[in-house]
């Protein structure tokens, strides 16, 4: 166990961790150069086009050192702010943290929150100043930060290019030295630490954990505790680029477990695994239920394809047990399904690998989060509010509660005045501001997550040129005037359109939505008017103009009778339209909501 050195990479988006995972595989022969490929770890195609890391990854490398055996499990961690539940398992999993910053762009948002995770769970932090080579790299000033950040020497900073490989030798002796050895008891009951699971058609569900107490054998009963239910491990073995079944894993060591699980949703991220004979009387500490913070309806273009899409998302949550989902229907958009994710940007992968691996057109909802609401007969008991359309009748409510966040934004110090306006006009209260060097700024603001879903991202980066990085956590509720908003086309309610706004927002939002829908509504043979209404009162309208026939054309001269005649007949058959006609709201409708500045 002395020898074994459980550690993991934490870093903000695209500083750099799989770039250094690729070069510490190589330098430790873990995979040849035939197998070696950018992002190694980095297994779907579109982790790989993006650039980021979404799914944990584990390895395992061997090491030597003056004569000596040493084995390193690395645990690469997703870096965007909605997987953070994965990246503080992961790093509950090691005792040594890798902190890589870059050296061009400097400490950023996630960075620092990661850091402190890291550091919550009494992690030995190696800093390291990576992509060196960069003719933009600033290493003196960027080290200088990092010094300030973690109270290190100078000395301590060790300084990599994870592209040309210099450095990284270096970079592996201090592993060995500076990450300490796994602490456990090899005769207790058996405690191991599920830190991540990978769905395998053939052979089920692969749970990744680390042995904290005891030791796992092959064939040996075992119980999820969560859960509480039992299985048989079929195989266990370590992590290499492959596989490699193993008798035992023994205290201290990364592993994997096969026994046949058939569903994601039993084996929980953050689950203690014992064995069903003598088992450990406790969990290890720190396991949550992952809970949905972002909602959207998904529904299949052709009604058709409903069950399809079903089986779609079933298989999806196969390899992604944070995706929640219940079937609903809407009046405009038929049957389709009310997901739940966890963050923006894990809605738009799931879009995406629906589209790729399944090949489902979809419509997607204005996204929105849960509320809590409470009635005046009750006002102790919680009715959550998930849809719009579950948004009880205005008189009867008390109060509604809608979640608040705690944003950290770090950006330049000459875009502190766009920011500022743009978290201000999102509700947000700044609750501190402090310089991290002369034209570096963290702000920390507390506002309501509903703001950050729309359209928050996108433009944070566009008016600081992308330079503003964003990281937030949840702080819990806070009452708020929230309405319903109701979006009327041709006197029909679209409820897909529907969203619960506050009530200083109202009027803008629904002016605006109105225009937008204006410009994206088809012209029709008859007048369509696009009203925003709270309740009955409406509050915005647009009238997409009819498309008309010139009838006077034929009128050469005459009296104005006969021209009139002719328009009045016109006329009346524009009404009938009117009372008959439907107007289909494209797909483009739904998702320019979300983008109303534009």
């Amino acid at each position: 166990m002395k020898n074994i050195r459980n550690f993991c990479i934490i870093a903000h988006i695209d500083h750099g961790k799989s770039t250094l995972a690729d070069r510490l595989l190589e330098y430790t022969n873990t995979v040849t150069q035939r197998e070696l490929q950018s992002q190694t770890l980095d297994d779907m195609d579109l982790e790989k086009e993006r650039g980021i890391t979404i799914k944990s990854h584990a390895i395992q490398m061997d090491y030597e050192l003056n004569g000596e055996h040493y084995v390193l499990n690395l645990i690469d961690t997703p870096g965007h702010v909605d997987f953070s539940y994965e990246v503080s398992r992961s790093i509950a999993a090691c005792e040594g943290a890798l902190l890589i910053v870059d050296a061009a762009q400097s400490i950023q948002a996630q960075t620092i929150s990661n850091l402190y995770l890291a550091l919550e769970n009494d992690l030995t932090i190696i800093p390291i100043l990576n992509k060196i080579d960069l003719p933009s790299a600033n290493p003196e000033e960027v080290t200088d930060e990092i010094m300030e950040l973690i109270g290190c020497e100078y000395e301590d900073v060790l300084r990599v290019s994870g592209k040309t490989g210099e450095g990284v030798h270096e970079l592996l002796e201090q592993i060995v030295k500076r990450v300490p050895a796994p602490v456990g008891d090899e005769n207790a009951p058996l405690q191991a630490l599920v830190f991540d699971s990978v769905y395998n058609p053939f052979r089920g569900i692969e749970a990744y954990f680390k042995v904290v107490n005891g030791s796992i054998k092959k064939g040996q009963r075992i119980k999820f505790m969560a859960t509480g239910k039992m299985y048989e491990a079929d195989e266990v073995g370590t992590l290499k680029l492959k596989q490699a079944p193993k008798k035992e894993i023994k205290t201290g060591d990364v592993g994997y477990i096969i026994s046949g699980i058939k569903d994601a949703r039993e084996v929980k991220v953050g689950d203690t695994i014992t064995t069903y004979e003598n088992g450990a009387a406790a969990a290890i500490e720190g396991f949550e239920e992952v809970k949905p913070m972002v909602f959207a309806g998904i529904y299949p273009i052709e009604a058709e394809d409903f069950e399809e899409l079903r089986f779609s998302l079933e298989k999806l949550r196969l390899n992604d047990a944070s995706l929640v989902f219940e079937p609903e229907s809407s009046a405009a958009l038929g049957f389709g399904f009310r997901c739940g994710f966890l963050g923006m940007l894990h809605m738009e992968i799931v879009q995406e690998r629906l589209d790729r691996e399944f090949n489902m057109d979809v419509i997607t909802t204005v996204p929105n989060v849960s509320y809590h609401g409470y009635t005046k007969k009750d006002p102790e008991k919680v009715i959550l509010i998930n849809n719009p359309s579950e948004m009880t009748d205005p008189m009867l409510l008390d109060r509604v509660e809608e979640p608040f966040i705690k944003a950290s934004i770090i950006t330049k110090s000459d875009f502190v005045g766009p920011v500022m306006t743009l978290c201000i006009e999102k509700r947000g209260e700044i609750v501190t501001q402090n310089y991290l060097t002369a034209d570096r700024v963290e702000m920390v603001f507390n506002m309501p997550l509903a703001e950050v879903v729309f359209d928050f991202y996108d433009r944070l980066k566009s008016i600081s040129k992308g330079y503003a990085s964003f990281d937030y956590h949840p702080i819990g509720f806070r009452a708020s005037k929230l309405v319903k908003m109701d979006i009327l086309i041709n006197g029909d309610m679209v409820d897909a359109l529907s969203s619960l706004i506050h009530d200083s927002n109202a009027y803008y939002i629904g002016k605006r939505m109105c225009e937008k829908l204006r410009e994206l509504i088809p012209r029709q043979q008859f007048d369509i008017a696009v009203q925003a209404a709270l309740g009955a009162k409406v509050i915005a309208r647009e009238t997409i103009k009819a498309l008309r026939k010139d009838v006077t054309a034929k009128c050469y001269g005459g009296d104005i009778s006969r021209k009139r005649k002719l328009l009045e007949k016109q006329k009346e058959g524009k009404k009938k339209m009117k009372q008959i006609g439907r107007v289909e709201v494209p797909q483009s409708a739904f998702m320019a909501v979300l983008k109303l500045n534009d």
